[in-house]
């Protein structure tokens, strides 16, 4: 069993912000040597509302796949990037957050406690947009590695949301699913407004997820 220590800000807003992207991009494009940087489906796309399936093979497909997520991750300067962003129906994510660093096959969480956090959260999916989302504050995730190997994460704060996020990504749930009406109807907005958006008829999805704890 692997196990990553989880991360703690110290401070209940951070979410995917804009400063823990730019900092990471910086770091991520400083050696552009044997990356395979893919490019990144947006929102209105019907991958993004797709579950994704389990893995069932741990063979050199998946390994590729696990080496196309991160470097496009770090090229992006994302926290976290989920197969499906990157049109693959597969239970895969990678993170880069908060100190902590993988991926995760076919992940489960659940939270340890009650505690919640609201804070800003953005995606690579949907460019641009930051709005304060409510997250489970620390969560447990497990899964395995492209090894068939189990694996082990405890998160708190941007860890935790991270892993929710992503998880999310894999049921076809978006951050945008997760805002208050009010809030929500400002985001459409902003998306229908943005030079990417390709005027695609956006929907909103349930999470099969409960705030307190995951599949």
């Amino acid at each position: 069993m692997v196990t990553w220590g989880s991360g703690r800000c110290g401070t209940h807003r951070c979410g995917f912000t804009r400063l823990n992207r730019l900092a990471t991009a910086a770091h991520a494009r400083t050696d552009r040597s044997n990356v395979t940087v893919q490019p990144i489906r947006l929102f209105g796309d019907p991958v993004l509302r797709t579950p994704a399936a389990e893995v069932v093979d741990f063979d050199k497909e998946l390994a590729t796949l696990v080496k196309d997520l991160w470097d496009t991750m770090e090229d992006e300067g994302g926290a976290g990037l989920a197969a499906p962003q990157l049109g693959v129906g597969l239970r895969v994510f990678t993170y880069h957050c908060d100190g902590s660093a993988g991926h995760l096959v076919n992940p489960t969480w659940t939270a340890v406690d009650e505690q919640t956090q609201f804070g800003e959260e953005g995606c690579l999916s949907i460019p641009g947009q930051y709005w304060d989302c409510l997250r489970a504050r620390n969560v447990v995730a497990k899964g395995w590695n492209m090894h068939g190997e189990p694996v082990v994460v405890e998160g708190s704060d941007l860890l935790a949301r991270c892993i929710q996020h992503e998880t999310d990504h894999l049921d076809g749930v978006l951050f945008l699913d997760k805002l208050d009406a009010e809030t929500r109807k400002a985001a459409m907005k902003a998306i229908r407004e943005a030079d990417w958006f390709d005027g695609g008829m956006p929907t909103i999805k349930q999470s099969p997820h409960s705030l307190f704890g995951g599949a």
